[in-house]
């Protein structure tokens, strides 16, 4: 991480009057993409809640991304690697609400591209500022590359699977199972 100024505790590019503008919309923006991601995550799927999350989402997505990129002009070159994650996320959520919206059939594609888009969000965000996090600033640097990753697979691979075998449930706990009656 390239050193900054002091901003209240925190490293940041710049002090700039410009670059705080740009972080305060980047900051607003990825809140609402992590709280509306949540929210399409758990909804029940189809109109209504889904949706619309998904579409505060991509907006979220798309608007800290396009902050990103100008942020990074202010520590370029050394943002490269968080502008090209940035990329992976944004294109993926933009493919895959465009794959939901043109009725394709299949769930897969759409719950895989926003998957990955989420999980490059966040890896963006503890790259840039797991160093200065609690706890994770005692993490080695590889660390905030992997653990969003490690963390989000098993639960994107899971949903995946819940999509493939809908019909296939859980069965109940011994002790709940209702004995015969005579």
């Amino acid at each position: 991480m390239v050193q900054g100024e002091p901003f209240f505790g925190l490293d940041v590019a710049s002090t700039s009057v410009l670059f705080l503008a740009i972080l305060t919309v980047h900051v607003a923006a990825a809140f609402v993409a992590i709280v509306s991601g949540v929210v399409a995550m758990v909804a029940h799927k189809g109109p209504g809640r889904h949706s619309r999350a998904g579409r505060w989402y991509l907006i979220g997505i798309l608007v800290v991304f396009a902050t990103a990129c100008a942020l990074a002009a202010f520590r370029w070159p050394a943002d490269l690697p968080l502008v090209l994650v940035g990329g992976i996320g944004a294109a993926s959520a933009a493919y895959g609400f465009t794959f939901r919206r043109m009725h394709r059939p299949g769930d897969i594609p759409h719950i895989l591209a926003m998957g990955i888009s989420y999980i490059a969000m966040l890896t963006a965000f503890y790259v840039d500022n797991g160093p200065q996090l609690p706890i994770w600033n005692l993490l080695p640097p590889a660390a905030f590359w992997v653990i969003p990753a490690i963390v989000g697979a098993p639960i994107l691979g899971r949903a995946i699977w819940k999509r493939r075998h809908p019909h296939q449930r859980r069965p109940a706990p011994k002790d709940r199972v209702h004995p015969e009656r005579p």
